[in-house]
């Protein structure tokens, strides 16, 4: 399995895994998906694109000029929507443990042993 993925990228992809966006439509959604927690720069958010590109988890899809201003579309890749499935199914796993833990009767963990 993949390493955890920071969140602002799993947000990122999460933001396109209904479709294209262009990046202030990721931006957006970003942030709303994660509670207002994800707030990425124009600058953030194009160097992370780059990097998720370079990986091959999105990709370009288009672009067009919306009031003279470009808009470029990225899209999630078969292989960017297995990594998100991979950090989901690992959010879930952590989720999971947590909760096991914490509804133990006595769930005061310290350091291995029960308190």
């Amino acid at each position: 399995m993949a390493p955890s993925m920071r969140e602002p990228t799993y947000f990122i992809l999460l933001a396109m895994a209904e479709g294209a966006r262009h990046g202030y439509a990721i931006t957006s959604t970003a942030r709303e998906l994660s509670a207002g927690r994800v707030r990425l720069a124009a600058g953030t958010l194009y160097g992370a694109l780059d990097r998720l590109a370079a990986d091959g988890l999105v990709e370009p899809d288009g672009e067009e000029v919306v009031e003279g201003r470009k808009r470029r579309y990225y899209r999630l890749t078969e292989l960017g929507r297995g990594r998100l499935r991979e950090e989901v199914e690992h959010l879930e796993a952590k989720l999971a443990a947590s909760r096991k833990v914490l509804s133990a009767p006595g769930s005061t963990r310290v350091a291995g042993r029960a308190s």
